[in-house]
């Protein structure tokens, strides 16, 4: 049942402060750059590409002969910033600043956390990959793994562009079991994506059937707290009654939400490194973007350390990258993406 949250206005600090989008070199790189430029413009968060030929890196790290390895790594990357920048050159009337990096290393999600640890983004944008042309929605091993291992807000792209008015669903928990603060952080996010969008909002609760009624009653108002914090315009907010992995796919099904924005990691006790059972399904069964945010408590398992090939690159190999042209607010996709 739908109602409007009632609470005093906050204003929030600004959260996406510096934006990682990471290619890969495919048609789909053009709806993640787009999203990611739309997003840095309205922030005025400076925007990094990256890209990580992790198949490369594969191989040079499992070659019998390592002779010239470290030579041929950087030769790899030198082609992967060429891509990034012709890529930066389209991305020209954002009024954002745009840097690229690359690396070559495997396994492609260790790269990833390491690059977002280094760079201090506090957003990662990344195109959702298909395990395979049966899998339908399924996810492939390396997001499944960054899902779980990226320290900051994931943004995975089903490879379609938002509509003008962007429709989001976030799904909260505000049960006693749920992480301290996340319901919050989620809608903070939401907020920050829809900032000056016309876009809409839906929040969705669920919880069993037979639940406590005095619980039941603490849990809408805790509900009602969060939204009206959230200083969120007219959201509109839904409580299902069954367990959430049943009765949330149902509901996010055929409503056209462009993301759903929701906690990665499950809750229960001794599994806080796994991806909760809410999370997968969802991923499985929809074909929507997928924001997925991580408690402030959360630290990742990655070894931070510097990985083959990650001080191989001298800036002075790369040809001096020309200068960004004048901004013209209002940026739109698509574009014709240049060659590797």
């Amino acid at each position: 049942m739908p109602w409007l949250p009632r609470g005093r206005a906050v204003r929030r600090a600004q959260v996406f402060t510096r934006i990682l989008a990471v290619l890969n070199g495919t048609d789909e790189d053009a709806v993640v750059v787009s999203k990611a430029v739309a997003i840095a413009h309205q922030h005025r968060a400076p925007l990094e590409l990256f890209l990580c030929d992790a198949q490369r890196g594969y191989a040079l790290l499992h070659s019998y002969d390592q002779t010239d390895v470290d030579a041929f790594r950087r030769k790899c990357i030198r082609e992967s910033r060429r891509y990034l920048e012709s890529l930066r050159d389209i991305a020209v009337g954002a009024d954002v600043a745009i840097t690229v990096d690359a690396a070559c290393e495997s396994p492609l999600y260790e790269a990833i956390v390491r690059k977002a640890v280094r760079s201090r983004a506090d957003l990662v944008i990344k195109s959702a990959s298909s395990s395979g042309p049966l899998a339908h929605y399924a996810l492939d091993a390396n997001d499944w793994q960054l899902m779980r291992a990226c320290p900051v807000t994931l943004l995975l792209s089903r490879g379609k562009s938002w509509q003008p008015a962007s429709k989001f669903l976030a799904a909260v928990d505000v049960s006693a079991q749920e992480t301290s603060g996340l319901p919050s952080n989620i809608l903070g996010i939401c907020g920050e994506l829809l900032r000056g969008s016309h876009g809409r909002l839906d929040i969705v609760y669920s919880e069993p059937k037979d639940t406590d009624p005095v619980e039941h009653c603490k849990r809408l108002e805790r509900l009602q707290t969060i939204t009206g914090a959230a200083a969120i315009p007219g959201p509109g907010v839904h409580v299902l009654l069954g367990d959430a992995d049943e009765v949330l796919p149902t509901f996010a099904a055929g409503r056209g939400y462009d993301a759903i924005i929701m906690g990665a990691l499950t809750h229960r006790e001794g599994l806080s490194a796994l991806v909760g059972t809410l999370t997968s399904k969802l991923v499985e069964l929809l074909d929507c973007d997928f924001v997925l945010v991580k408690p402030e408590s959360y630290h990742t398992q990655v070894e931070l350390t510097n990985a083959a090939g990650e001080s191989l690159f001298d800036e002075s190999e790369s040809e001096e990258l020309p200068q960004q042209l004048p901004a013209t607010p209002g940026f739109v996709s698509p574009w014709q993406l240049p060659g590797r």
